[in-house]
């Protein structure tokens, strides 16, 4: 079978649910990189992205060796370029998966990394948004600030409070689940440095956080260590920095496993918001509200949000009565930042919504975190 055939075979096999790799020049060219000729030629044999496939199957389908084919496979999965659980091995979509799994990693040739990330760059550029446009795919939601609850949300006294503020509406709820944190570099920021184009906003550093379960396994591979408290004093600086806490957009125990610290110049579901106005980040239950009374029209709310729905009217009155600080609350994702950085506490977010959060949010048979 020639090498275009095994590489046809496998983008083929990386679609799972709505998610798919593009057939595209770029796309092979990506493929190239992370798979040489024997490679691509056992993960041809492999079963599709939402399944497993065994070494005794291959065995039988390759003709190679069983301890042959644990080496090629376990370097591939050291690579990031495959997933494996316990003994059997998997093929995971191009993104999320391969993404994530490969620059988390980043264990290749240098001259690689950068081949890989401009291909990404493209990528994001340009099959994600009218991916996410076409499909309507909607994954992400924001968790509020880490001082949501005692300090920037507006309380309407005659409702129970417990009503009111939902654990799974809060980045604490990760605080006050799990003992054990970690941090990995953000990927996107990350691909934005390989190809000459860092983000000005925050450092790759300050990337994805993760907790409990989700923070065990990648504190074994070299990941520090956070306690608590230094978990909180982290959340605060992302949100100092002007990042978004994004979870996946449900309501189980994955959502409380991990979250994004996203910018929208880098992230591609912000980007698309951004810059073509299709949210595949779901906004929250609650939108900023600002007192023009404490407010002293510094602008750091305007300069910090992520989505540029901040503005300052300048004013036309004598007196300058008429000079306030507004937000365009049909593009804004009530994501906090704005309130968490807010020096005067001018800033406050009220519930307008009670949106509920499905229970679980799959691609096909796998959940977000069984992907990356």
């Amino acid at each position: 079978m020639s090498e275009i055939d095994n590489y046809e075979i496998v983008r083929q096999k990386l679609s799972l649910d709505l998610l798919y790799a593009p057939k595209h020049k770029k796309i092979f060219e990506l493929m190239k990189i992370l798979w040489n000729e024997e490679d691509i030629e056992i993960l041809s044999k492999f079963e599709s992205a939402d399944k497993y496939t065994s070494v005794e199957s291959l065995e039988k389908s390759t003709g190679i060796s069983r301890e042959e084919l644990i080496f090629i496979l376990d370097r591939l999965y050291e690579k990031g370029t495959i997933a494996k659980v316990d003994n059997v091995y998997g093929l995971v979509p191009i993104l999320p998966g391969i993404f994530e799994k490969y620059f988390i990693r980043r264990n290749d040739s240098e001259e690689n990394l950068v081949k890989v990330a401009e291909l990404f760059r493209w990528f994001f550029k340009s099959f994600l948004p009218p991916f996410l446009v076409d499909t309507n795919l909607k994954f992400f939601r924001p968790r509020l600030p880490i001082d949501a609850r005692d300090k920037l949300i507006e309380i309407d006294e005659s409702l129970d409070v417990e009503s009111q503020i939902l654990p799974y509406e809060l980045v604490s709820q990760l605080i006050d689940n799990y003992d054990i944190f970690t941090v990995l570099p953000c990927q996107c920021r990350l691909i934005g440095e390989y190809t000459g184009d860092p983000c000005q906003v925050a450092p790759t550093e300050m990337g994805c956080f993760l907790a409990g379960d989700g923070a065990r396994s990648s504190i074994e591979r070299g990941s520090p260590k956070l306690n608590k408290k230094e978990a909180i004093e982290y959340l605060r600086k992302t949100e100092k920095a002007g990042l978004i806490h994004s979870c996946v957009a449900d309501s189980s125990i994955e959502s409380t496993l991990f979250i994004c610290n996203c910018c929208s110049c880098h992230c591609g579901a912000l980007v698309a918001a951004k810059e073509h106005k299709y949210y595949a980040t779901l906004a929250s239950n609650y939108t900023p509200k600002i007192n023009n009374d404490l407010c002293t029209k510094c602008e750091i709310c305007l300069n910090k949000c992520p989505m540029g729905v901040i503005y300052h009217k300048l004013p036309n009155e004598p007196d300058s009565s008429d000079e306030h600080m507004f937000i365009n609350e049909g593009y804004c994702l009530g994501c906090g930042v704005c309130a968490a950085n807010c020096p005067n506490g001018a800033i406050k977010l009220v519930k307008v919504r009670d949106n509920i959060p499905q229970e679980k949010f799959k691609f096909g048979t796998k959940t977000f975190s069984e992907l990356v």
